[in-house]
């Protein structure tokens, strides 16, 4: 199987940052294209927009280029050198947004941050719904690879 293209899914956190230095290893060591994704959740911009009695459509443009100078910062903490990669934020619910740009782009592998071994309490939806990684792995018919925190991070 080749791969071609990798959908490196991320929420900007250290998960994710381990995650998608696993996904550039894998890049190179394939000659594969890396497409970083981030999902502006749209649970959390309605509710905004509710706490802030704005429409949700008047608060996007400032989320969106909030998340845009934060996939700036993560691709300068946590890019290497040398790799083609494409970055996109998008609007929705996560684990759609992820599952329909995998489709569109027909990628060959979905990477992203899985709970690791040391990690927290899960929010109680994903007790009863799953996780958006798990979501993910149901939803797709190509390989989905979550990595839990703390696999390959090399930088501090």
């Amino acid at each position: 199987m080749d791969l071609n293209t990798i959908l490196m899914a991320t929420d900007f956190s250290e998960g994710s940052g381990a995650a998608f230095q696993m996904a550039q290893k894998l890049a190179k060591s394939l000659g594969a294209r890396i497409v970083l994704l981030h999902v502006i959740n749209q649970k959390l911009v309605k509710r905004l927009a509710e706490y802030l009695q704005m429409e949700p459509d008047s608060i996007l443009p400032e989320l969106r280029e909030r998340a845009q100078k934060q996939m700036s910062a993560f691709l300068d903490r946590w890019q290497s050198d040398g790799l083609e990669m494409e970055s996109m934020v998008t609007v929705g619910l996560p684990f759609q947004q992820i599952a329909v740009i995998a489709r569109d782009l027909a990628v060959d592998l979905v990477v992203m941050g899985g709970y690791g071994r040391t990690s927290g309490a899960r929010p109680l939806e994903d007790l009863f719904f799953g996780s958006t990684a798990e979501k993910v792995v149901r939803l797709l018919p190509c390989p989905v690879l979550c990595v839990p925190l703390g696999e390959g991070q090399d930088k501090d």
